[in-house]
């Protein structure tokens, strides 16, 4: 299975514990990650004050993916808290600080028949996108370029997943674009005052 294991030189790190999202009905999110994923429920609970809850599911390999429910949490809005569309669909923007997609690893081998089995539950997914260096950044096919392969599709709050797996081991040369910063973004645009009439 080709994964990244590259030594880090400041801390000793196995991987994600946990990534905490926040869903708005905590049962549909037991349903769909348990049931539909098989992701397997490992830990439950109650938040002090009646605040919310905070479960844990088994995403494999030791990793966890966990969900708040808050009682008085806002509602998302796509395209600030998380993108608007599947990536191959549409607008894949969010804003700053948002997460804006969660990749689960399968195996190679089962990439295609995972995707099936995903449609026939019912599950909404986008197109095989076979991620390469070329100008567009995914190719139709799968060439020697290609470094990952993914789908993505939405949980029930519109959380974007994917499911993907690598295809070739990264080295020095996949090391090359400079980091862009914070004076290389657009000025936000300032909101249209209403007109009164």
């Amino acid at each position: 299975m080709i994964k990244p294991n590259n030594p880090n030189s400041e801390f000793e790190l196995g991987g994600i514990n946990h990534v905490a999202l926040v869903c708005s009905d905590m049962e549909r999110t037991v349903d769909f990650y348990s049931n539909v994923l098989g992701m397997p429920l490992v830990k439950s609970l109650d938040l002090p004050g009646g605040m919310g809850q905070h479960f844990f599911f088994d995403a494999g390999n030791g990793d966890c993916v966990a969900f708040f429910w808050f009682r008085d949490a806002p509602d998302g809005v796509p395209g600030v808290s998380a993108p608007a569309a599947i990536p191959g669909i549409g607008e894949i923007v969010s804003a700053t600080g948002s997460m804006n997609h969660l990749a689960l690893h399968v195996p190679a081998e089962k990439f295609d028949e995972y995707r099936q089995k995903l449609k026939d539950k019912g599950v909404r997914v986008g197109p095989v996108l076979n991620h390469d260096t070329s100008a567009m950044q995914v190719s139709p096919t799968v060439h020697p370029g290609v470094y990952v392969r993914s789908f993505y599709f939405f949980d029930p709050d519109g959380i974007t997943l994917e499911f993907a797996c690598w295809t070739k081991e990264f080295s020095d040369e996949d090391i090359h674009v400079p980091p862009k910063t914070a004076a290389d973004r657009r000025p936000a645009q300032a909101p249209l005052a209403a007109s009164t009439k």
